[in-house]
C-alpha cells in the first residue's frame, strides 16, 4: 500500500514540475526558483505570454476579438479553394498573378 501512495505522489510531482525556460536545457526549476542543471532563474510570466491555465470561453478578450473580426471573415469556399505555396517551408498562398504572396515562387 505504501508503494502505491509514493507512486501517486511522484506522479503528482511529475505533473507539477516547471521546466527550465532555456529550451535547450533539460533541467527543472527547483524550490529556489532556479534551474537545477544550468542555474537559470525562472522569469515571472509576462502579460500576453502563453500559459497552460484554462480561459473561460466567454472571456472579455474573446468577445472583443470576435467583434473586431466580424467584417473580415473569409467565406469557407474561398478558404477551401486556396492554393498553398509549393515550397513546404513557406506559409504563403498562390495569388491571382500565379505567384506565392509570401516568397514569390511561381505556383
Amino acid at each position: 500500500m505504501k508503494d502505491k501512495e509514493s507512486k501517486a505522489l511522484s506522479d503528482i510531482e511529475w505533473e507539477q514540475r516547471t521546466l527550465c525556460p532555456d529550451e535547450s536545457c533539460i533541467g527543472v526549476i527547483g524550490p529556489d526558483g532556479r534551474c537545477n542543471k544550468c542555474g537559470l532563474p525562472l522569469e515571472p510570466a509576462r502579460p500576453g505570454e502563453f500559459t497552460d491555465d484554462p480561459v473561460a470561453a466567454d472571456s472579455e478578450a474573446e468577445k472583443e476579438f470576435v467583434e473586431d473580426d466580424e467584417g473580415e471573415a473569409i467565406p469557407d469556399t474561398e478558404w477551401e479553394q486556396r492554393t498553398l505555396c509549393s515550397d513546404e517551408s513557406c506559409i504563403g498562398v498562390i495569388g491571382p498573378d500565379g505567384r506565392c504572396q509570401e516568397c514569390g515562387l511561381p505556383g
